[in-house]
């Protein structure tokens, strides 16, 4: 067994490919990044593999398997093992013990989470089965928050892309270029404002913006 291939930094493993592990890896694999998917069932394996580019069936409670398999050099890994909470804690310490530095894991109950933290996630979470798409964008941090509505519309907060900095919202017309609407900057160390067509975001201010969740996907994937 060898590497599969050689990530990027933004680059994110998956392990396990259920309904949770599955929805963060199609989101994530949408929004551009270079996604390897891991599961230990074949059948999930074979129909992950008409999705995404990088697919493996491996044991991954085996630190020793993820080590060839050159999980070490990944920034990201999402643990979305479901039922099975040993196969679960036990890749968590084998991701740990390879000093991956994000790691991202599906929780069933809070004693589930509590033992995820212990072993070493940094990112516990206890997802509903829409939760997917939300953790895809936070595990990358393209965007900082992401709430979505049942009518396709999401509020993000996001970092301010370079060709809006230093420059009135007005002359930037984020909105007619990318259809989304500026709500308001959060500055560090300053009060949330509300925006106005004179507000002129900073190096390092956050935008509130709203609009299609599509259309957010693509402005916050700006540089």
């Amino acid at each position: 067994m060898g590497k599969v291939f050689i990530p990027r930094g933004d680059s994110v493993v998956v392990i396990g490919l259920g309904r949770f592990g599955g929805a963060v890896a199609e989101s994530l694999a949408r929004l551009g990044h270079d996604v390897l998917g891991i599961d230990e069932n074949a059948a999930l394996v074979q129909t992950w593999s008409d999705q995404l580019a990088h697919v493996v069936q491996a044991d991954t409670s085996n630190a020793e398997v993820l080590r060839q398999l050159g999980v070490q050099d990944f920034q990201h890994a999402v643990v979305g093992i479901g039922t099975d909470i040993e196969a679960s804690v036990l890749t968590t310490l084998a991701l740990s013990e390879l000093g991956v530095p994000d790691i991202w894991a599906k929780a069933s109950t809070r004693n589930h989470g509590r033992i995820l933290e212990r072993t070493g996630a940094h990112h516990v979470v206890f997802p509903e089965s829409a939760m997917g798409e939300r953790v895809a964008h936070l595990v990358t941090g393209k965007m900082i928050d992401f709430m979505e509505f049942e009518d396709g519309f999401a509020i993000v907060k996001t970092c301010t892309p370079k060709e809006a900095v230093g420059r009135p919202l007005a002359e930037s017309r984020l909105r007619s270029r990318y259809g989304v609407t500026v709500v308001g900057v959060k500055r560090p160390r300053a009060d949330f404002t509300y925006a106005v067509p004179e507000t002129v975001p900073e190096q390092g201010d956050l935008l509130i913006v709203s609009g299609p969740v599509r259309e957010v996907e693509r402005f916050a994937a700006l540089p």
